[in-house]
């Protein structure tokens, strides 16, 4: 018996050839996963080739010979495969590694410390409270009593000048500062007016209250006497504190209001106006090279102005410490419920430390018609009440919660700690 290798096709073949007869047969055999065509092998098997008790003398022995040889052709072929597919995959794993080499480097590789941080708690946190680091927003200049304000009610602050009480407001609303500073009362000069509007027309909160002692003093340029001084000017509280000293002076000066204190001091210095005096502190006197003519040249020596600060957001109302909380409320029915709202707090024992009156801007005027008498006019006002509790306090709760069904508007301006640091006279000895 002899094996031959013919051209492939899809199966193997046998033939066999017995004496003079000769027998073929076709075994299919398919390779698995082979990137070749099939082999086939043709076996033949001839009567001159038998011989007593030798291999092969039987068709059995001769196809058994057949299938051992077809299984070692597939095995060489499968080992073939295998090597052809190993050698494949390195050389792709070569063209992957030249690749990368290429990619990397292309790319510039960040150092470590270079790299972004994830954020933090603190990254989230609020925003610092008193003594810490904050843009706070004054109205005026340099120099200001307002900027004074900011620096007692926050050390070290970044302090913001406005030119109007309206910029201030908007300062903190655009996020271009974290808290405004703004007066609201003085204890000669009484409410001012302008804030209490703009409370009522912004969204800010009041956050805390400090209250600064002002000590007037008049300024002028180097060598200017008080004989050739013929004007003042100053903020129109400054000036109607200061109205009985200048009297005493013996100044007969005509009196101008301009925007602020500091103000009054840089424009004299600004337009080196010798005729002209200002009403300033000490500090806008250092900052515009300003003489003191006379200081604390207020009418009283108990001159204290009362500053708010106002945050975008509220804080979170406390009982351990002395808290204020400021509302404003109005009725269709005008000031007759005034008593029952100020019963509700003083049933509770809740000391008012401020009330306010303001005509309400959206309808000022309210008209009553009576067939037999006429039709009547009366002014519409808003109430803006302090008194001393906290949010937090039940009886503050309660107290409100009464005050809400009398009335048919009302607003929490803020609940924030009382100022108790100590006060003394600002007039300098």
């Amino acid at each position: 018996m002899h094996c031959v290798n013919i051209p492939p096709s899809s199966s193997i073949g046998f033939k066999s050839s017995i004496g003079s007869t000769t027998t073929s047969f076709n075994v299919s055999h398919h390779l698995p996963y082979s990137p070749q065509p099939n082999i086939i092998i043709k076996c033949v098997s001839t009567t001159n080739n038998f011989t007593s008790g030798g291999v092969g003398k039987s068709r059995a022995d001769w196809q058994s010979s057949c299938a051992i040889l077809a299984s070692k052709v597939e095995s060489e072929s499968q080992n073939t495969n295998k090597n052809k597919t190993t050698e494949t995959t390195t050389e792709q794993t070569k063209q992957i590694t030249l690749l990368n080499q290429k990619q990397s480097n292309s790319l510039e590789i960040m150092p470590i410390n270079k790299l972004p941080k994830p954020l933090t708690i603190a990254d989230l946190s609020p925003a610092p409270t008193h003594g810490s680091t904050l843009r706070v927003a004054y109205q005026g200049v340099p120099g200001a009593y307002s900027e004074a304000a900011a620096g007692k009610a926050y050390p070290n602050c970044d302090a913001i000048p406005c030119d109007q009480f309206e910029v201030a407001f908007q300062a903190v609303e655009l996020w271009i500062a974290d808290r405004a500073v703004l007066p609201v009362e003085n204890s000669l000069g009484g409410s001012i007016h302008r804030n209490y509007d703009l409370l009522l027309r912004h969204r800010l909160h009041i956050v805390g209250e400090v209250q600064l002692a002002v000590n007037h003093c008049l300024l002028a340029l180097p060598g200017v006497r008080k004989e050739f001084i013929n004007r003042v000017i100053s903020h129109p509280q400054a000036l109607a504190q200061c109205e009985l000293t200048l009297t005493k002076l013996g100044l007969n000066v005509t009196r101008e209001a301009v925007d602020d204190t500091a103000g009054a001091a840089e424009f004299v210095a600004a337009n080196e106006l010798r005729d002209t005096a200002a009403i300033a502190s000490a500090r806008a006197a250092e900052l515009y090279g300003l003489n003191i003519l006379a200081n604390g040249i207020q009418d009283d020596s108990s001159n204290v102005t009362r500053f708010v600060m106002l945050a975008r957001e509220p804080i979170i109302p406390r009982t351990d410490i002395p808290f204020k909380t400021s509302i404003v409320f109005a009725h269709e029915q005008g000031t007759s419920v005034l008593f029952k709202v100020l019963s509700a707090f003083a049933f509770r024992n809740i000391s008012l430390t401020k009330i306010e009156s303001r005509p309400h801007r959206n309808r000022p005027i309210r008209l009553v018609g009576d067939e037999n008498v006429g039709i009547a006019k009366h002014f519409e006002y808003l109430f803006y009440v302090d008194f001393e509790a906290s949010m937090a306090d039940v009886r503050a709760q309660n107290a409100l919660a009464e005050v809400q069904e009398f009335t048919s508007f009302l607003r929490v301006l803020g609940s924030y700690p009382m100022d108790m640091t100590p006060w003394s006279p600002s007039k300098e000895q």
